[in-house]
């Protein structure tokens, strides 16, 4: 509204809108705890001090003018704006845009799926998602919360550990039936193997299965050969369509494991060494916005270990 509006013609104002949604100043009365000639002499001096008519007075009705319905369309929305401001600010609702980054897999595999669960826990929280894989820094003022899988080391970043992650081979069912079937590691040799480049920062294209078969001593199995897929989920879908094994991380599996489209072969699981976090600029969490994000991430990380 204008600056040339003193307090006494916001007063008018509010009287006015309330007259102009009941059409009737004994209601508006009734509503604003004042006498009818108290709301009938607010909206005359209104008019004067606008310079033209609000309301057509008939016989037992009131009438909008042509200036009176635009005036009230605007104060109307402008009252209902700042009555649901205030609402919002006195139960703690908090607005606004967040950005968030996410390594792709942990994005579409862990939190697209309880995504739902946070927009109903701040409705006027509005995401702003990118996905990057882990091999692009994070630099400071791109995002305000990125969940990234590294060995927790960020200079000059703050980070908050959700979950260490596990990997193990995976297969379709169907593997179980080859020749030779595929029981031991020593069979790897036999079949194709399936790779993520993308697996973390830095590592090799070959870096999964070369931890793995490392950590649990198993006979020599050459891993340069098969399939190089730049994303997790084409991995795990090559898998699921019998091209070969692929290594699983523990966080993303888990439907396709319950489903039965994926199966493990083998009973071990090595540790990586590696871990999903939310990263953030030291001091981001002074805003109640990210704090709250930040907290139901780790709240949802606890939901899925038990803790």
């Amino acid at each position: 509204m204008s600056r040339s509006l003193n307090s006494q013609t916001h007063a008018w104002l509010k009287v006015f809108a309330v007259s102009a949604r009941h059409l009737s100043f004994t209601r508006a009365a009734e509503e604003l705890h004042v006498t009818t000639g108290a709301v009938s002499q607010q909206i005359k001096q209104l008019e004067e001090r606008l310079g033209f008519k609000l309301f057509r007075r008939l016989p037992r009705r009131l009438e909008l003018t042509d200036e009176g319905r635009r005036l009230a369309l605007v104060v109307d929305d402008a009252y209902q704006a700042v009555g649901l401001e205030v609402r919002r600010l006195r139960s703690g609702v908090m607005s606004g845009i967040l950005r968030l980054r996410s390594v792709p897999s942990f994005l579409a595999k862990w939190l697209m799926p309880r995504l739902p669960r946070l927009q109903a826990r701040f409705p006027d929280i509005e995401l702003q998602v990118v996905a990057e894989d882990s091999s692009i820094s994070l630099r400071e003022g791109d995002f305000d919360l990125a969940l990234d899988l590294n060995d927790g080391h960020y200079p000059g970043l703050a980070i908050t550990p959700l979950m260490d992650e596990v990997i193990f081979p995976v297969c379709a069912p169907s593997l179980l039936r080859g020749k030779p079937p595929l029981r031991r590691p020593e069979d790897l040799a036999w079949y194709p193997l399936l790779h993520d480049v993308t697996a973390w920062r830095g590592s090799s294209d070959y870096a999964e299965w070369e931890h793995f078969l490392h950590e649990i001593d198993a006979p020599h199995v050459g891993v340069q050969r098969g399939y190089t897929f730049n994303r997790n989920q084409l991995t795990m879908d090559a898998a699921s369509a019998g091209m070969g094994v692929a290594i699983a991380r523990q966080t993303l599996i888990t439907n396709e494991l319950k489903t039965g489209t994926l199966i493990a072969p083998f009973s071990q699981r090595v540790a990586t060494g590696k871990r999903y976090g939310i990263v953030h600029a030291p001091g981001a969490l002074d805003d109640r916005r990210v704090k709250a994000v930040h907290d139901w991430l780790v709240e949802e990380a606890q939901r899925v270990s038990g803790n």
